[in-house]
């Protein structure tokens, strides 16, 4: 990978691409840097804060790896929950629950996500569930689903 291009930080009042980092401390207890900047141009005084985002990564089922994109993941809990009586924070509620996964684990599998997207299903609409279990278990046919809902029938006894 190539390394990443340099922008200068413009200023908030006049867009001015010319700053200066006057002062730069420790913040957040060591989790973020704090820049005091000056515009060269207007001489505007503003605070930038520099953290550090880790990439998530995700293995797909090829091998190949990729950076996690939380919108997938919200794109197929909005499907399989499409006019389910379902409270509306829901989706996100979620979302953030597979996120949560990238605590602990800096690279996942497609597996795990869908695993974690299941179960958070399952608890929350029967119909969502069995949904999106169709397309991410890739049921062929009616068979598919039967045996599923049999599954879930075991696991609530």
């Amino acid at each position: 990978m190539g390394r990443a291009t340099l922008r200068p930080m413009h200023c908030p009042a006049c867009d001015g691409a010319d700053t200066r980092v006057i002062d730069s401390r420790a913040a957040d207890g060591g989790a973020a840097v704090r820049r005091r900047r000056r515009c060269e141009s207007c001489e505007y005084r503003f605070t930038t804060y520099e953290r550090s985002v880790p990439a998530a990564q995700v293995r797909k089922r090829s091998g190949a790896l990729q950076a996690f994109d939380p919108e997938k993941v919200r794109a197929g809990l909005e499907s399989a929950l499409a006019d389910r009586p379902v409270a509306p924070d829901t989706v996100e509620r979620l979302v953030a629950r597979t996120e949560a996964l990238f605590e602990t684990m800096p690279a996942v599998t497609t597996e795990d996500i869908g695993r974690v997207v299941l179960e958070g299903l399952r608890e929350v609409d029967e119909v969502a569930y069995l949904r999106f279990a169709s397309v991410y278990k890739d049921f062929q046919g009616a068979s598919d689903f039967e045996r599923e809902m049999a599954a879930m029938e075991e696991s609530a006894d």
